[in-house]
């Protein structure tokens, strides 16, 4: 059910970008990313979170960086822990420009995903990457909204279950705090690399 819903997500993205993606192809001087380059779109320019550790974080915190955000929870059967692995490898593919890498983790599920579960799970992957939580419910169907991500909870087959239908892509920032591009669910972690290497070296 998730991988499925995941991938309709990306359609809908798709259809998103796509009219961005055409005023920019003919423009011979753009980095030629893997990734979907909506450089300058005006949604999604900074978030108001807290972190596992209950410290205030704006995009700002990681200036310097390319910031990876992604918005999921922590039961999610595969499409979460896999993207969570694929960054992982990321980082490993970048050597020494590993450190320069901020991955965070937003969670859609703060019924169950308490700090401490993701500082859990985000260090089930690396001690680096961080797990971020909305204030409130309606604080983050703001963001939500912001980032033009979907999420919905769906009931599970027995009483007090559920999983959560969300959308499955990454959002990229540069070390500017600009955001630069989308990455698809499933975008091999070499051409993230790559990407994430463009942006490091001022694209």
């Amino acid at each position: 059910m998730d991988r499925r819903l995941a991938i309709k997500n990306l359609a809908a993205g798709a259809l998103l970008v796509s009219a961005w993606a055409l005023l920019t192809a003919c423009q011979p001087d753009r980095p030629n990313f893997h990734g979907i380059d909506i450089t300058g779109v005006d949604y999604a320019r900074d978030l108001r979170v807290r972190d596992f550790n209950g410290q205030p974080r704006t995009l700002a915190d990681f200036r310097g960086k390319v910031v990876v955000i992604f918005f999921g929870y922590t039961q999610c059967p595969d499409v979460c822990p896999t993207t969570m692995g694929e960054m992982l490898r990321v980082k490993q593919l970048l050597g020494a420009d590993g450190d320069k890498l901020q991955v965070l983790f937003l969670s859609l599920d703060p019924e169950r995903d308490t700090p401490e579960v993701l500082k859990a799970y985000m260090g089930s992957f690396d001690p680096g990457f961080l797990g971020l939580y909305a204030g409130s419910a309606d604080e983050l169907a703001a963001l939500a909204k912001d980032f033009k991500v979907f999420y919905k909870k769906v009931e599970g087959s027995t009483p007090g279950s559920y999983t959560m239908d969300h959308t499955a892509s990454s959002y990229i920032y540069d070390p500017q705090g600009r955001l630069r591009l989308v990455s698809r669910y499933g975008t091999r972690p070499e051409d993230v690399a790559a990407d994430v290497r463009q942006l490091l070296g001022g694209a």
